[in-house]
């Protein structure tokens, strides 16, 4: 046992924090760096020590640790051993002082401090003398990457040829930082992120050491708070020891933190799943009322998404220790029921909400925009679903509805068949005890067709270009339909009842079902229309583009608006705009053109 660990509480040197009092002092004691550990027993026992290492990893993982561990393996001597070794289950004659960080041949080093040039030649100065008392001088410099470019360069030829009785440890939390120059004259480790199964474990065993009693959902909540760190794990179980002053319980630790139930979260899960905004916006608030913090929220409810998810590949994750038992049931539950593409557009959303919420000045206000958003989508099919519709010739979901009433908006609900969307959403039912229960969505019923003496009393609409197309987009206020038709359409024949076009490369698929289903909306009557193999002419937007590019020659050319050139240095044209386009642009805010289109006269 550890000398730290078996101080008693009430020792007279004072409190020491468990982050203090429970380090690791051998490399038995180091926790999730088994292949490090490895690494360096092999080395050891076959002698080939390397005369620089480099410790990288996040905070909290044991960089500054495990380098004073390893200064204290290179100098250890006992009555029996004195060799360099691994095994340091007995204090050696050099320990103590080395991994209190007081050892005159274990030279610490703060690079964050010691920046500059001239402290690395201090250094470099004094380590050709033979250490003191120890096998090896040892230097430690933790941070290494803050060390300027001219320290770097001073450090490189000792590092390269250093001494047989000088060995460096370097520590950083940014590799990417360090000059590669470095990097190849040292053997590199890289300290992975503790799990949180293992921290869990751990501070049970700290908390049985304490005489602390604590929940295990408690120990759960901090395990996963320190994200992989065993150093802020301890210290933020030292904190909740000191708030609860008695029993550390998980509503000490989530008040502490400012967390979610976690319970709470997975029903708010459950309630933006099957659409119902108004009780996830009252759950959320519950939430809120109590103390956790809208982003924490949101975060939370991401972290079950991912969860949920990784279940539906993973099964065997709900073993994990630090989950709860309603994380396991109802995860497994949920990753039976929800689809794939569901949990990705729910993650895409809530990623995008999480930095809103922490952005905004009103983070409530955007963590409950981002939970209807969420509830809304849980009513619409996936891109997939929706390109199926089409397919089957409905319509996409999230196009314009036509303006022939509530029949034809009906119909749009129903676009994609029931087999898809039934299948993408869940909904709540009232049981008969009054309690929500999951079911399918039921699609929409198909309404009728419109009768064929309505579709023959529509006027007849004389179709010879794209032009027609978009002026008829225009009068439905189908401005979304107009923009694609304007970038991706290349027309190559434009016939009575038939139309010939080539795409753009980046065209939507379903671009062509689009053109053909408006039309026939629009005018009362089938069109075909098909993709050609001819490169076809300019899209709308290009034409366009080099009207605007003419008229924009035309002006510079024009002698009023070149004197006004002369008079104003730096001054250019960025725009023409005739009277019939500003009108244009008035009536439909939404679609400006800068030049008219039926006017090339500047």
């Amino acid at each position: 046992m550890n000398d730290e660990v078996t101080e008693s509480k009430g020792s007279a040197a004072g409190y020491r924090v468990l982050a203090r009092k429970y380090r690791p002092t051998d490399f038995a004691a180091l926790i999730g760096q088994e292949p490090m550990v490895r690494t360096l027993t092999n080395a050891f026992e076959t002698g080939r020590i390397a005369q620089a290492w480099m410790l990288t990893g996040v905070r909290g993982v044991g960089k500054t640790t495990t380098a004073r561990i390893l200064a204290r393996a290179l100098n250890y001597k006992t009555d029996a051993i004195d060799r360099p070794t691994v095994d340091l289950s007995e204090p050696g004659e050099h320990c103590q002082a080395i991994m209190e960080g007081r050892h005159v041949d274990v030279i610490e080093m703060d690079a964050a401090s010691h920046t500059g040039v001239d402290n690395m030649r201090d250094i470099l100065e004094r380590v050709h003398y033979a250490p003191v008392s120890a096998r090896y001088k040892v230097y430690i410099i933790d941070e290494v990457h803050m060390l300027s470019g001219g320290a770097f360069n001073a450090m490189l030829k000792t590092l390269e040829e250093p001494p047989p009785h000088v060995k460096f440890i370097f520590a950083t939390t940014e590799i990417r930082k360090v000059p590669i120059t470095i990097l190849s004259r040292c053997q590199r480790f890289d300290l992975r992120r503790i799990d949180a199964a293992l921290i869990k474990a751990d501070l049970a065993r700290i908390g049985g050491l304490e005489g602390v009693e604590a929940e295990d959902d408690a120990l759960a909540m901090i395990a996963r708070a320190a994200e992989g760190s065993m150093r802020d794990a301890q210290s933020i179980f030292d904190q909740a020891i000191a708030h609860s002053s008695g029993k550390v319980t998980a509503k000490t630790v989530r008040d502490m933190l400012g967390l979610a139930d976690r319970a709470q979260v997975i029903d708010l899960f459950e309630e933006v799943m099957k659409g119902d905004a108004g009780a996830a916006l009252a759950r959320f608030r519950d939430l809120y009322n109590a103390g956790a913090e809208p982003s924490a929220v949101l975060t939370d409810l991401a972290e079950f998404t991912h969860l949920v998810t990784r279940l539906r590949f993973v099964p065997s994750a709900t073993e994990d220790a630090a989950l709860s038992e309603d994380e396991r049931k109802r995860g497994a539950d949920f990753a039976g029921k929800l689809p794939v593409r569901v949990l990705s557009r729910a993650w895409q959303m809530l990623l995008k909400g999480i930095t809103e919420a922490q952005e905004s000045n009103r983070p409530v206000n955007a963590a409950e925009m981002v939970l209807i958003r969420l509830a809304h989508a849980a009513d619409l099919p996936t891109l997939d679903e929706a390109l199926a519709g089409i397919e089957s010739g409905g319509r996409p979901a999230g196009a314009a509805p036509p303006s022939n009433g509530s029949a034809a908006r009906a119909s749009e609900s129903a676009a994609a068949p029931a087999s898809a969307v039934g299948q993408s959403r869940m909904s709540g039912q009232p049981s008969a005890g009054g309690a929500q229960t999951m079911r399918l969505v039921e699609p929409a019923p198909q309404p009728s067709p419109v009768s064929q003496p309505e579709a023959e009393d529509r006027p007849q609409v004389a179709i010879g270009s794209l032009q027609d197309i978009a002026a008829l987009a225009d009068a439905n206020r189908d401005l979304q339909f107009k923009v694609l038709l304007k970038r991706h359409v290349r027309p190559v024949r434009i016939q009575n009842g038939k139309i010939e076009v080539s795409l753009t490369e980046d065209a939507p698929r379903s671009l062509l079902n689009d053109i053909s289903a408006r039309l026939k909306d629009w005018t009362g009557r089938n069109w075909i229309v098909s993709l050609s193999r001819e490169t076809g002419g300019q899209t709308l937007s290009e034409a366009e583009e080099m009207r605007r590019e003419n008229a924009i020659s035309d002006a510079r050319a024009d002698p009023a608006v070149a004197a006004i050139l002369a008079s104003f240095p730096g001054a250019k044209v960025i725009d023409v705009r005739i009277p019939d386009a500003a009108d244009e642009a008035a009536d439909d805010p939404g679609m400006a053109v800068p030049v008219d289109e039926d006017d090339d006269d500047n």
